[in-house]
């Protein structure tokens, strides 16, 4: 199958967003008694890669049958996609149209609504809420999807929108005679940044495997082999999943299908050895003091002891918007430049929120459920 990601290359992002959600979720699952509790891009798959093929929902492990009015407390889900309820370990259904109404402001912006570098900054953003409509492109975004939008991320869930009502909200329902309007450069511009994030942290990752042992990096040469089964000297998504899985790294499919989309340089649709030993560094969070300190000199040029605008010039191209977008995201005391304990931050828990929203830690959003409610019971 062709994730919903990919196929928003080929799609219109504005129906590619109505697609996502008019395909009678509410009918299939809620009413059914079914929450997912886990929708996310990567489990919303394209059956085949023609322009009409049908929208699949995947990927039920964390669902829950439910009757009206029960009430749920496990803290299952992904970052990003939360809702603030889950944390507060008291939620129904609602959650579900909670974390497609934050699809939906992606699919629309190129972004998530809710941000933070680490797990605490996301719930902490998640409880706080608010919705940021000024930045672009939303002020070419619909009256009727901001609506929509707004009703889905509603922080109180018995104001939400059930399923069944986003379905009926007009922006849907007109959805057919509502013109398309170009989102311009401002959604491309972001997505380029998380290819350039990429490309930033692909090329220390290079550097942390030209420094390692050469013993060390051998065994993931060895396994290569091993996994390349007709010894062309490239790796398919099938003997990827394969490899992986036999070496004892149960990765879900539709993951292993993103980190070969995100190392294949080449774009050839396969992992040769030196793209394979890149993602196999990052499934292994190589993070070694040494070998990340040998990663940031390399960026450094000039060993001032920070990396800066015109060394990310360098190494990344004249792509002045993605290198500022990086520099925003990764300077977290806003100096302008990134020192080595950003750098180690960014190599250790990930920048890019696609990827971060992978790394969840299901352990620490409990720990901070669990603050949560003793500070909102001591304060009441």
């Amino acid at each position: 199958m062709e994730s919903c990601c990919q196929g928003q290359r080929k799609r219109d992002r504005y129906q590619c967003a109505r697609t996502f959600y008019s395909r009678r979720f509410s009918r299939l699952c809620h009413s059914n008694g079914v929450i997912h509790r886990d929708l996310k891009p990567e489990n919303f798959l394209f059956a085949n890669k023609s322009e009409d093929a049908p929208l699949k929902v995947i990927d039920f492990g964390l669902s829950v049958f439910f009757n009206p009015g029960d009430r749920f407390t496990e803290v299952v889900g992904s970052a990003y996609y939360m809702a603030p309820e889950v944390l507060k370990r008291n939620y129904g259904q609602e959650v579900d149209v909670w974390s497609a109404g934050v699809i939906l402001y992606i699919l629309l912006c190129g972004v998530p609504p809710f941000w933070g570098d680490n797990d605490e900054k996301i719930a902490q953003a998640i409880i706080r809420g608010g919705l940021d409509f000024n930045r672009e492109p939303w002020p070419r975004v619909s009256g009727n999807a901001k609506d929509l939008i707004r009703g889905m991320l509603d922080p109180d869930p018995a104001a939400r929108l059930t399923a069944a009502q986003v379905l009926e909200h007009p922006w849907l329902k007109n959805a057919e005679t509502a013109p398309n309007v170009s989102l311009g450069e401002a959604v491309r511009s972001r997505l380029q940044q998380f290819s350039a994030m990429n490309k930033f942290k692909k090329k220390a990752l290079g550097v942390v495997a030209r420094n390692m042992p050469v013993e060390e990096l051998d065994k993931y040469v060895q396994m290569f082999h091993l996994m390349d089964k007709d010894k062309n000297g490239n790796l398919s998504l099938e003997e990827l999943v394969e490899g992986l899985h036999i070496n004892g790294q149960r990765v879900p499919e539709s993951e292993i299908r993103m980190l070969l989309e995100a190392a294949d340089t080449d774009g050839n649709g396969t992992l040769d050895c030196d793209e394979f030993v890149t993602v196999s560094l990052h499934l292994k969070k190589m993070t070694n003091e040494k070998y990340l300190a040998a990663a940031f000199r390399y960026f450094d040029k000039d060993g001032s002891g920070f990396i800066e605008i015109d060394e990310l010039r360098q190494e990344l191209g004249p792509n002045e918007q993605a290198i500022l977008e990086i520099i925003r995201d990764v300077d977290t005391d806003r100096d302008g430049r990134i020192s080595y304990q950003e750098f180690e931050l960014m190599m250790k828990s990930g920048a890019d929120w696609r990827n971060a929203s992978r790394q969840f830690s299901r352990a620490n959003f409990s720990t901070l459920s669990r603050k949560l409610c003793k500070e909102e019971t001591s304060s009441s």
